[in-house]
């Protein structure tokens, strides 16, 4: 597999997803609340131009087990 930037994407974005995954399964667990506090991150550009205006929200919500995910991502995808 050739090694680019798509792949490095697409392997952070299926790590963020397993982990999400993972996440989800271990919520009714008591001794899992440490891994599943999440942190919100936001990114919020706007802008008004006078002939075009935009308004986008992102939001990330991270814990540990997301950060464990693209760690996994990343070195898969370096044994690549």
């Amino acid at each position: 597999m050739k090694k680019n930037g798509l792949t490095l994407i697409l392997f952070l974005l299926l790590g963020l997803v397993a982990a999400t995954i993972v996440s989800g399964l271990l919520e009714p667990v008591d001794a899992a609340a440490f891994f599943l506090r999440t942190i919100p991150v936001n990114w919020h550009p706007a802008a008004d131009l006078k002939f075009i205006r935009y308004d986008f929200f992102i939001e990330i919500k991270l814990n540990i087990l997301s950060l464990v995910g693209i760690a996994a991502a990343v070195w898969l995808y370096r044994k690549l």
